[in-house]
C-alpha cells in the first residue's frame, strides 16, 4: 500500500508541475503567423521563415559594411577595430579550410565553408535575441546538410571519376553498408544540429515556463550555454564535418 500509495503522489506531483509549467506563450513546434496560397496549395509563414528573414538580413546588412568599409580603407593607415575584425574573420576561416583540405583546395571552399558557418552561428544564438532558432526546425538543418551532400558527390566525381562509385562496392560483401553509409551523411549531419539546438530550444521553454515573470536576470547563465556555447560547437562541428567529408574525395597530393 505504501509503493502504491507513494506512486500515485508522484504522479500527482508530476501533474501539477506540467500543469503549473504550461504557458500558452510558450511553444516547442514551429507556429504559424500568415496563410497564403500558393499554386493553389495553402502554405503558412512560419516563426522559422520570420527567423530566418531576420538571419538572413543582418548577414546581408553585416556583409554591404564590411564592403564599404573595406573600399574605403587607406593602406597607408592603420586599420580601424571594425576592419581588424572583418580581417580577422576571413584569416581565420582560410586558416581553417587550408588547414582541414590543404593547401591547393582549401581555398576554394572559404566562401562556402564561411557562409554556412555565419548561417549556422547566427541561426543557433537566435534565442539571445527573443527569436526561435531557425536551426531547431528540421527542415531548414536537412536543407543545409543536403547542400553539403551534393558536393560531397560532385567533387567525388570530379576527381575521382567513375571509381568514386566503384569504391561503393568494395569489398563487395559490404556494399549494402557502403551505401546505407553514404545516404546516412546528411541524416546524421542533419539530426546532429537539429537535435541540439532544439534540446537547448526546449530547456529554455520549459524554464520559462516554470518561472514566468521571475526570468529576470539568472537565465542569461543559461542562454550563454544553450545558445552561445552549444550553438558555437555544432557550428564548428557541422564546418568540420562538411570539410572533412568533402576533403576525402579530393585526389592524392
Amino acid at each position: 500500500m505504501s509503493n502504491g500509495s507513494s506512486l500515485l503522489s508522484a504522479g500527482f506531483a508530476g501533474q501539477k508541475l506540467i500543469e503549473f509549467s504550461s504557458d500558452k506563450d510558450v511553444t516547442f513546434g514551429v507556429d504559424g503567423f500568415l496563410q497564403y496560397e500558393f499554386l493553389g496549395q495553402k502554405v503558412w509563414l512560419t516563426t522559422t521563415h520570420i527567423s530566418m528573414l531576420i538571419v538572413m538580413l543582418a548577414l546581408v546588412v553585416f556583409a554591404l559594411i564590411a564592403n564599404r568599409v573595406i573600399k574605403k580603407a587607406d593602406p597607408e593607415k592603420a586599420p580601424g577595430p571594425f576592419l581588424n575584425v572583418i580581417e580577422y574573420m576571413v584569416e581565420t576561416i582560410d586558416n581553417l579550410t587550408r588547414t582541414n583540405m590543404g593547401e591547393k583546395h582549401g581555398g576554394k571552399f572559404s566562401n562556402y565553408i564561411g557562409t554556412i558557418f555565419a548561417f549556422i552561428l547566427l541561426a543557433n544564438i537566435a534565442g539571445l535575441f527573443g527569436l526561435r532558432p531557425p536551426t531547431a526546425d528540421y527542415g531548414v538543418t536537412f536543407g543545409l546538410a543536403l547542400i553539403t551532400f551534393v558536393l560531397i558527390h560532385y567533387n567525388g566525381f570530379k576527381y575521382q571519376k567513375m571509381a568514386h562509385i566503384t569504391n561503393l562496392f568494395k569489398p563487395v560483401l559490404l556494399t549494402p553498408i557502403n551505401i546505407i553509409g553514404e545516404l546516412a551523411t546528411p541524416l546524421s549531419m542533419s539530426l546532429r544540429l537539429f537535435g541540439n539546438v532544439l534540446s537547448g530550444t526546449v530547456m529554455m521553454g520549459l524554464i520559462y515556463g516554470l518561472i514566468g515573470k521571475f526570468a529576470i536576470i539568472w537565465p542569461a547563465a543559461l542562454h550563454g550555454y544553450f545558445d552561445v556555447f552549444s550553438g558555437a560547437i555544432q557550428t564548428y562541428v557541422f564546418a568540420m564535418l562538411t570539410m572533412v567529408f568533402i576533403s576525402n574525395n579530393f585526389e592524392e597530393e
